[in-house]
């Protein structure tokens, strides 16, 4: 059955929970989340939030770190608008209770105790502990859960973008939904919106390592991809350096704040190196750091490497990582006496569904912000979090503008419901895990840290293959989450493979050993395919 609301916004990370809770103030408002709210890569997000807030600090230097770090392909007139709102978004966070560590400082009471970061020219990371990402999503579902124009809705998962077009609307194309898959009734049904707001996090579950929780799939890119929108330099996947690796761990980061406080990557024989490798050392951006420990994983044949912050106290470290210390020694390993095992692993896409600061994209009524969305800002390299700020900037950008155009847009359309066809229920489960297996193997062993043109040509090989097979079973059998994650994964897979193919250049996050040196002009690298329909 098709229900109505003025605004739908898919994913309940902190640019979706910012833009509804300002567009609840002009209409009613769906948050529609897979899983649990909370469950999102802005939950896990450990290191903080990127602000000019120190007076020997300033929005110019800020931008200049983010424009190095994106070597080339930032667009400086984005960076520098979400910069500048930086301040006001972090003071509008009060309202939802959210507070960052404050400590002594130059003999003043009660200032902000900023991090420092790898690419960042100034101690500017506001942060919660080491939990920072929780705090805020906490204090903002709380909110959103006080509003009565907000339904928050769990275990509701997108399956694809309702256009006028697909459903045969007289009139310019635009969104008007989307089709969702109940999980706790196995229902699918529409939802209707006057606008749709895409925010739907990252992907880095397309890889078998990586830091993100299980529901980043990568499912707002596919959507809109198969939506016929545009998609921007998918091929830049920001691997961090510094997940624990332990068997008994699951997707467990180390904040890059724990090299901002001093800590040495080592090789298992105890030898520092980055230095070898950039100037700045263990400050080096998330790139270079990466590719660093790839390389000397590689040459030794080891599993690993070490982060070693042993010189610091271990008051001092119970203090500034207190979650992390204590999940440490839960896996048997303290900070303060014990190097920590880490391996690199995805954790941040850069590209996506090509939008604006304020979310608008090439078709009407859907808006995009946060990781699913490419506004300019990150170009070739994510500046250390800056993430946060992208999203509580763009988040709130969205909401702004949906507000000034969306009673032009509102119009009551018939919404045809979902057809299941000849489809039946699945006796080979089986396949659907072999392929989710298979899709993220290949991903790992050729798209990596470091490509090649014949590793990314067997990549694309295979899957084609994948997607095709992944096509038919689609076709053949009643939809569940993991049927439609799997095709979300396979969808986004072909887009970085493909995008990393027109890169013949090495940049930013994007390494080719074929092609390592950069070439002299920067440029986007842009998928825009014909669009198809929910059941293609």
């Amino acid at each position: 059955m098709e229900e109505t609301f003025d605004f739908l916004v898919i994913g309940s990370g902190l640019a979706g929970l910012t833009a509804a809770l300002e567009l609840c103030r002009h209409g009613s408002v769906l948050v529609a989340s897979k899983v649990e709210a909370s469950e999102c890569n802005s939950f896990y997000a450990q290191g903080g939030i990127a602000c000019v807030i120190d007076p020997d600090d300033s929005v110019a230097s800020h931008v200049k770190d983010t424009l190095n770090t994106g070597n080339g392909l930032s667009n400086p007139d984005v960076v520098r608008r979400i910069v500048e709102a930086g301040q006001e978004r972090i003071a509008h966070l009060k309202q939802f209770g959210v507070e960052f560590d404050r400590r002594k400082h130059r003999g003043l009471e009660n200032e902000y105790d900023l991090g420092h970061e790898g690419g960042h020219s100034h101690r500017r990371v506001l942060h919660s502990g080491d939990i920072t990402g929780q705090a805020m999503m906490q204090g903002m579902i709380d909110q959103a859960r006080r509003q009565p124009n907000i339904t928050i809705r769990e275990n509701l998962m997108a399956i694809d973008l309702i256009t006028t077009s697909w459903i045969g609307y007289a009139g310019p194309n635009r969104c008007v939904g989307a089709y969702f898959l109940n999980k706790s009734t196995n229902q699918i049904a529409p939802i209707h919106a006057t606008c749709t707001v895409l925010a739907s996090g990252g992907l880095g579950k397309v890889y078998p390592y990586t830091s993100n929780p299980d529901i980043a799939t990568g499912d707002g890119v596919a959507m809109a991809w198969r939506a016929g929108l545009p998609i921007r330099n998918m091929e830049f996947v920001q691997f961090h350096p510094t997940c624990l690796y332990h068997p008994q761990a699951k997707s467990f980061l180390i904040s890059e704040a724990v090299r901002g406080e001093g800590a040495e990557l080592k090789d298992i024989r105890g030898d520092a190196f980055m230095s070898d490798f950039d100037p700045r050392g263990p400050l080096a951006t998330r790139d270079v750091t990466a590719r660093a420990i790839d390389f000397v994983m590689k040459k030794h044949g080891d599993p690993y490497v070490y982060l070693d912050i042993t010189h610091r106290s271990e008051s001092f470290l119970r203090e500034r990582f207190p979650n992390l210390y204590a999940a440490c020694l839960r896996y048997g390993i303290n900070m303060a006496t014990d190097p920590i095992p880490v391996v690199p692993a995805a954790h941040y896409s850069c590209g996506g569904v090509i939008a604006e600061v304020n979310g608008k994209t090439a078709l009407p009524g859907l808006y995009a912000c946060g990781e699913v969305a490419s506004t300019g800002l990150h170009g070739a390299n994510r500046l250390a979090s800056n993430s946060l700020l992208e999203a509580l900037v763009c988040g709130h950008e969205t909401a702004v503008e949906i507000a000034l155009v969306w009673k032009e847009l509102r119009e009551k359309i018939s919404i045809p419901p979902w057809r299941c066809g000849e489809a039946v229920s699945s006796d080979e489960a089986v396949v659907v895990e072999h392929n989710w297996n298979e899709v993220r193997t290949a991903m790992w062993d050729y798209v990596g840290i470091v490509r090649t043109d014949r590793r990314l040509a067997r990549a694309r090989a295979r899957i084609r293959n994948l997607r095709q097979e992944i096509k038919e079973y689609y076709g053949n059998y009643l939809v569940t989450s993991d049927l439609l994650e799997l095709r979300n994964i396979a969808d986004v897979a072909e887009l970085i493979i493909r995008s990393a193919e027109q890169r013949k250049e090495s940049r930013g996050l994007h390494y080719m050993a074929d092609h390592p040196e950069s070439g002299k002009i920067a440029a986007d690298t842009v998928i825009h395919d014909r669009p198809g329909g929910p059941l293609t």
